[in-house]
């Protein structure tokens, strides 16, 4: 398989693996802006030449949009292979290059969101333990922060305090998510004329920088639904899904 590295000089005519469309489409031209501001931060975009999802994104730990602490470690964002390119070996191709790179860069090691068993848009844990990877920290709604430190003796990531514990005071459906998942641009608007329509209480509040990520009630920011102060999900939605969890 050959690999191609998104970066600005060629982000315009590379398609982006999540969302295969062209740039006029709002789901790529979402993706590609929040990537474009993303590469002077030492965001790495590593995917398939072939079309199609098989690709792996990371960026330093300190500028992840999400409330971790975890200075010194590269945080990947995404890790995506599926459909035809599952099953070849493709996953740990990308990985061992994010590795490589991390040492490259001095890094202390690797961290990743995931959840015991697996959940929608997070990594494999079955995957993340055969490459060596362990749990070093976990919040109240089952998502874990796995790591794989490559020195003995590394100080463990975790999540920040905020993240910890996901409540709001916040009554109805309350969605947070970002740019960083293109899905989001298509698909939040969906949910919200959904509600609208049928009288659901629902907002949704769209996370803009680092910094609020960061300050998150959640450690996915990515997409995370919250009922009545409560966690729910961090699977992205469309109107028959939200219904049906509305009326499940």
């Amino acid at each position: 398989m050959e690999y191609i590295r998104v970066t600005k000089d060629n982000l315009e005519k590379e398609h982006i693996c999540c969302a295969i469309s062209n740039n006029k489409d709002a789901q790529v031209a979402s993706k590609k802006e929040w990537l474009s501001d993303r590469f002077d931060e030492g965001l790495v975009f590593l995917k398939s030449a072939e079309r199609g999802k098989c690709f792996i994104e990371y960026i330093p730990a300190e500028n992840a949009w999400n409330p971790i602490d975890a200075p010194g470690y590269m945080y990947i964002d995404c890790l995506w292979v599926s459909g035809s390119f599952k099953g070849h070996g493709y996953s740990s191709d990308l990985l061992s290059e994010c590795i490589r790179d991390s040492k490259e860069k001095g890094k202390k090691g690797l961290c990743i969101l995931a959840a015991a068993k697996k959940k929608p848009f997070l990594a494999d844990p079955k995957f993340l333990k055969y490459k060596g990877f362990e749990v070093c920290d976990e919040a109240d709604n089952g998502i874990q922060l796995w790591y794989l430190p490559f020195e003995k003796g590394a100080d463990k990531p975790k999540f920040m305090e905020c993240a910890k514990h996901p409540h709001i005071d916040e009554q109805g459906y309350v969605l947070y998510y970002t740019s960083q998942c293109p899905f989001n641009a298509k698909y939040v608007p969906v949910v919200e004329e959904t509600a609208e329509k049928n009288g659901i209480a629902f907002k949704a509040v769209k996370i803009e920088n680092r910094e609020d990520a960061r300050k998150a009630p959640t450690p996915v920011t990515t997409y995370a639904l919250f009922r009545d102060g409560e966690y729910i999900t961090n699977e992205q939605m469309n109107d028959k899904k939200f219904l049906k969890l509305v009326n499940g």
